[in-house]
């Protein structure tokens, strides 16, 4: 018999909206979470780390996965301090896996951990989703932020597009779009201004594609000797949306990148966190052939759906239905792990967790963080949940 997949929530932590008991109603026996408090580049000591699992174990879960330990800005644009932050990230690991906390999910995207031009799109029966528009997007790009170079990046029809779009907004209607643009900085819900954004710009203004490679693979080559003695599994989670934004470069978006990270370090201890919504947003992205492909490297897995649009735009659908055939990709999970069943591993049972849920009835009463309402993921669990067990007993593996 093949194990489940763990069912994990993720929690933002003791302010969180979405509480632990909440989250003990949906089934889910691990927690993902990170010390949000503590700024991006300073290290986590133990006594910090020991405090917030000891919060969550005390309400019965485990923490499964770390999400995020954040890599500083110094080490993607390679800065001459780089080395002292990535120092002090090993130093993190160091007291994660003394705690007994050993899987930690980080991502290398310049600026924003993820954006959407839309926070509250509501869908026909009224349920809120998260959406990416590329005219909001270019609107934004072109004509608020005014960055420059960018009318080089859009075609004439995007940018008479954006301007329509733009037009059509009134002055609330505009600075929501802006708010909803920079609020994609991690664990918060701090919202960037335009010239903070700007400054951050600048910041990258001499990193392209190559040279944020380049510096990832300085970062991973640094770290990860220090994780498999420590017996840490790093897991990258890849670009959202997974194409370039704002002039940034982005460099884990498809699967030609994904095997570039773990070739940059080969080890069991570097390895991917599986998101099928941000690979998703692609169209040229096969999700099942990358399970196929590349499954052995899955440390942890976001599971979620986007329907996208013939203008790359897209936003959240329900978990099993969207443009991810999600069938397939459960499929191939459930065969990756008969495959590390067979090989004598002892990961089997992959953390996974559904991710970016619907509001849904009693989720509009709590301010939750965009796309971690309740209600909304536990549908989402429980519908892949069903979904794995029809998988097992369709291949009489359960």
């Amino acid at each position: 018999m093949i194990p489940d997949l763990e069912q994990t929530f993720r929690w933002y932590g003791p302010n969180d909206a979405a509480t632990l008991t909440a989250i003990s109603h949906t089934g889910a026996t691990g927690i993902v979470n990170a010390l949000h408090h503590i700024p991006s580049g300073e290290v986590w000591s133990f006594d910090e780390i020991k405090k917030r699992k000891a919060i969550i174990e005390a309400a019965g879960f485990r923490w499964s996965v770390v999400e995020s330990v954040n890599v500083h800005n110094s080490i993607k644009t390679a800065d001459a301090d780089r080395d002292h932050y990535i120092n002090n990230y090993i130093e993190t690991l160091k007291n994660l896996s003394a705690a007994g906390v050993s899987t930690v999910c980080y991502n290398f995207m310049p600026v924003l951990d993820w954006t959407r031009t839309d926070i509250d799109y509501r869908l026909p029966n009224g349920a809120s989703a998260l959406r990416f528009d590329a005219r909001a997007h270019a609107a934004f790009d072109l004509y608020i932020l005014e960055r420059p170079g960018a009318f080089d990046e859009f075609t004439v029809e995007q940018q008479q597009a954006a301007k329509l779009y733009l037009d059509g907004l009134s002055q609330d209607q505009k600075q929501l779009l802006i708010n909803n643009i920079m609020a994609g900085l991690p664990g918060t819900k701090d919202v960037l201004t335009i010239g903070q954004f700007k400054d951050f710009l600048k910041r990258y203004e001499d990193t392209d594609a190559d040279g944020l490679k380049a510096n990832m693979a300085y970062f991973l080559q640094a770290i990860i000797p220090d994780a498999e003695k420590l017996g840490i599994k790093m897991c990258v989670h890849p670009d959202d949306p997974p194409f370039p934004i704002f002039g940034l470069p982005r460099i884990v978006s498809t699967e030609q990148d994904l095997n570039d990270v773990v070739n940059a370090a080969p080890s069991a201890s570097n390895g991917i966190t599986f998101c099928t919504g941000s690979l998703g947003a692609r169209g040229d992205n096969d999700l099942p052939g990358i399970v196929e492909r590349l499954g052995q490297h899955f440390h942890f897995l976001h599971l979620r759906n986007v329907k996208r649009e013939v203008d790359g735009s897209f936003y959240e659908d329900n978990h099993l239905e969207g443009s991810t055939d999600m069938y397939a990709v459960m499929k191939n999970l459930v065969l990756e792990q008969q495959k590390r069943q067979q090989a004598g591993r002892t990961d089997i049972a992959i953390p996974m967790r559904p991710d970016h849920g619907h509001k849904l009835l009693d989720d509009f009463n709590y301010d939750t963080f965009p796309g971690y309402s309740v209600i909304g993921r536990l549908k989402g669990l429980a519908e892949l949940r069903g979904l794995e067990m029809g998988v097992k007993r369709s291949l009489h593996l359960s």
